[in-house]
């Protein structure tokens, strides 16, 4: 009996370890399915271009001029919590986080961890979609409307469909990497409309600053209040590049010897100095041209030449195409993961792209439904970009490596904090008051 005791024992562990094997090579498969994992062969310039593209976006046309200072510390909060993000990617020696909600979930547990960063996460991809589809539209309808009079005349709803049906093919992009020619075309076009708008500005400001009014656009404390508070949610939505950090370093390389922060860091460094240059460059320029006057978008502010005009708008089109799908991506890993681990669907074209065009199609509805590029950047910028930016990963940080009181990191850490959730309590307030004074006037469809 014995020895048909550890036979069985024997047959038992057997069995269970051939299905351990059977579950892990599943999951591996699954995992080179992905779009996050499935290639990870980037160079450090795909870092480079991936992170222009996701934070060179359209927020830069819309940064308020006088906030200067808030600008250049925002800059300097991200850069640093950018940094963290880098470093927590492989914590733990022999593994790699490659989604934003996995770090999480090492940081604080399987399911609290999942459900206090994914649903943000979510919502700041979902959001720049959003945002992205109602910029495409619009620069899209300027473009024609400066080139093609008798088609700029037609409906913003249709330019913003016709960004939709565009998006619905791109979108079939197996993985991330396979982005780098969307990206790289997108970042050198985010590069050249934010040049224009510099140049152009500048130029106009020499001819008409006498005659330009740089006091407040608002004339009551109440107004100048909630205006000051959508400022600073524009800015936060312009640092939203930290919600796919994680995930365009899970695209590059790792050995021992080279791990991957070192390759996404100096892409990142690149990125950041394009940033700053272009965000001051705009943001001062377009002020000092149009002062109080000058538009949520500062190329609807510019009007001549009006051959340039159009080709910063034709650009600005082309950037958020490729900003559009580096901030789905990460959306569409998740659906993916969902239906084939959760909900047992076979991996395969077909899932992917009936999955995928089902979320292009609801967030070009929703584009189409509320247009409101200014008031979208505050309310979003507050609710969720100041997390995921400026303030989760210094908790992170802080949870994983438990700083020195008073030390540096401990202050750095928490100075973004602090920043961070005051960010998020106030300045959605000023966008959504945008967005209700808007509405007034608003025909859906128009």
């Amino acid at each position: 009996m014995t020895d048909q005791h550890q036979s069985s024992a024997q047959a038992e562990n057997t069995t269970n370890e051939n299905e351990a094997a059977r579950r892990a090579q599943e999951q591996l498969d699954i995992n080179n399915w992905l779009p996050i994992t499935a290639d990870r062969n980037a160079k450090w310039w795909y870092s480079a271009f991936h992170n222009v593209t996701a934070v060179v976006g359209a927020g830069i046309l819309g940064l308020p001029g006088p906030g200067i200072a808030a600008i250049f510390l925002s800059w300097v909060i991200t850069f640093y919590s950018f940094w963290q993000l880098i470093r927590l990617h492989e914590i733990v020696p022999g593994q790699r986080f490659d989604r934003y909600s996995e770090l999480g979930q090492h940081c604080f547990g399987p399911k609290l961890g999942y459900w206090i960063i994914m649903p943000q996460q979510m919502t700041v991809q979902v959001a720049s979609c959003i945002v992205y589809t109602v910029t495409g539209g619009k620069s899209l309808k300027k473009f024609f409307e400066l080139v093609v009079p008798s088609i700029g005349h037609i409906r913003q709803t249709y330019f913003i469909l016709f960004f939709t049906v565009l998006q619905l093919g791109l979108s079939q992009s197996p993985n991330f990497n396979s982005l780098k020619g969307i990206s790289l075309l997108a970042a050198l076009m985010s590069c050249g409309y934010a040049m224009i708008a510099f140049v152009t500005s500048t130029i106009m400001g020499v001819k008409n600053h006498e005659h330009v009014d740089h006091s407040l656009r608002s004339h009551t404390t109440p107004s100048q209040v909630f205006d000051m508070l959508g400022g600073l949610g524009t800015i936060a939505f312009a640092f939203a590049g930290h919600s796919v950090a994680l995930e365009i370093q899970a695209t590059i390389p790792s050995t021992p010897e080279k791990p991957s922060r070192i390759a996404m860091w100096r892409g990142v460094v690149v990125a950041y100095v394009i940033v700053i240059f272009f965000y001051l460059a705009v943001a001062i320029s377009g002020f000092w041209a149009f002062g109080n006057t000058v538009e949520d978008d500062v190329l609807i502010s510019l009007e001549k030449p009006a051959w340039l005009i159009a080709a910063a708008n034709l650009m600005v089109f082309f950037h958020v195409i490729g900003s559009y799908q580096v901030f789905a991506m990460p959306v569409f890993d998740l659906i993916e993961s969902v239906l084939v681990n959760n909900l047992r669907f076979k991996p395969g074209l077909l899932l992917r792209f009936i999955a995928r065009s089902a979320y292009v199609l609801v967030a070009g509805f929703i584009a189409m439904c509320i247009p409101f590029f200014g008031g979208l950047l505050g309310l979003f910028g507050g609710l969720v970009f100041s997390s995921t930016s400026y303030y989760m990963p210094c908790v992170m940080w802080i949870v994983v490596h438990k700083p020195k009181r008073f030390s540096m990191h401990w202050w750095a850490s928490w100075f973004s904090i602090v920043v961070g959730v005051l960010l998020a309590l106030f300045s959605p307030i000023g966008g959504a008051r945008e967005i209700i004074m808007q509405a007034k006037s608003y025909k859906m469809f128009s």
